[in-house]
């Protein structure tokens, strides 16, 4: 009788194929990762972390965001306290000029190389387009070179040429999770409308920063299918959100995704995804606390957010300099990225 081959360990194969090499691991490689023991966390962590490392360099991307027309969009993003379609305690509300050339000072203020301009949309119309229009012609002539990235729902080929007509160098587009799980999570617009706007990003020259959020329902087969989903994509930037059960929304009482799961999530996203910007964002101060975040920053992610999120807060900004600072990653220099 022959003996069942040897099952070969799966961060053996990430050393070699993804640390080595730089490919991606496939969507079965990814859903191994994700089901590895807590015991081995430390080791994928490990390996993450020399992935990064490799493909991406020490540097660390600091960026800002603020929220130029925040509630009432006609959407239902089950997990967005942001929908009118839900009883969130979120109102609509629009921030003028003024405050938008504050809140970018204040960003730069930080170190952080980029500033994104949000709305909550389903896609910009002619007063948001001139609201971004006139809110970058007045942050550069207030003396601030930051880098403009813009985040305003789904696009026509027409507001994506305005948009770099503007100048805006990056677009985020969430995908949010993986194609099987969407119609469960929006109802209101298809997963593959994002995916053609993303097209239309792409083509038209703008970095394309797209991600989404774990700890909706998905299975962890759903999350291994979003990260090669992504990857086939090629984002310049994947942002990774952790759901915040936010109060009047359908997943208000979804549990907290738990931190062994997060840091499982985050090595596997950065296995792949090895030359990817890996940003956190929303929820880490949540699932993670402290610890969990400094682990996850040595774990495969070069990116994040600091200062409060849309509708959440988030730490104070200084903490997470600190935090980078105790670690010695260097933040990414502006200079370098114009």
């Amino acid at each position: 009788m022959t003996a069942a081959p040897e099952q070969v360990d799966v961060l053996s194969v990430a050393r070699e194929q993804v640390l080595e090499q730089g490919v991606g691991l496939s969507e079965e490689q990814v859903l191994e990762v994700l089901q590895l023991p807590d015991e081995r966390i430390p080791d994928l962590l490990e390996i993450a972390h020399a992935v990064r490392m490799r493909w991406c360099g020490p540097e660390v991307e600091v960026e800002g965001i603020v929220s130029l027309k925040t509630g009432g969009c006609p959407e239902d993003c089950h997990f967005c306290s942001q929908s009118g379609q839900f009883p969130s305690p979120v109102r609509s509300a629009w921030l003028d000029i003024p405050g938008l050339v504050k809140a970018a000072r204040q960003t730069a203020d930080t170190g952080a190389t980029e500033f994104c301009i949000v709305a909550a949309v389903r896609g910009p119309d002619k007063r948001l387009l001139s609201q971004v229009r006139d809110g970058i012609k007045a942050i550069r002539e207030d003396g601030n070179d930051i880098q403009i990235a813009c985040s305003l729902g789904m696009l026509t080929q027409e507001q994506v040429d305005e948009l770099v007509a503007m100048g805006v160098h990056r677009y985020n587009h969430n995908l949010e999770t993986a194609r099987s799980h969407f119609p469960n999570v929006v109802t209101t617009h298809s997963w593959e409308e994002r995916w053609d706007t993303l097209k239309m990003i792409r083509e038209a020259g703008m970095e394309v920063c797209c991600g989404g959020i774990i700890g909706m329902g998905e299975t962890l087969a759903q999350r291994a299918e979003f990260a090669v989903q992504l990857a086939a994509l090629e984002p310049d930037e994947v942002p990774l959100n952790f759901l915040i059960p936010n109060p009047g929304t359908p997943y208000e009482n979804y549990p907290v995704v738990e931190g062994p799961d997060a840091l499982r999530a985050v090595g596997a996203f950065r296995l792949a995804l090895p030359r990817t910007i890996l940003r956190f964002a929303g929820g880490r101060e949540l699932t993670f606390g402290d610890l969990g975040a400094k682990q996850g920053m040595l774990g495969g992610v070069n990116a994040i957010i600091v200062g409060n999120y849309l509708t959440n807060l988030g730490r104070p900004a200084q903490q997470d300099l600190d935090m980078l600072g105790e670690l010695s990653m260097p933040i990414k220099e502006l200079s370098k990225t114009l």
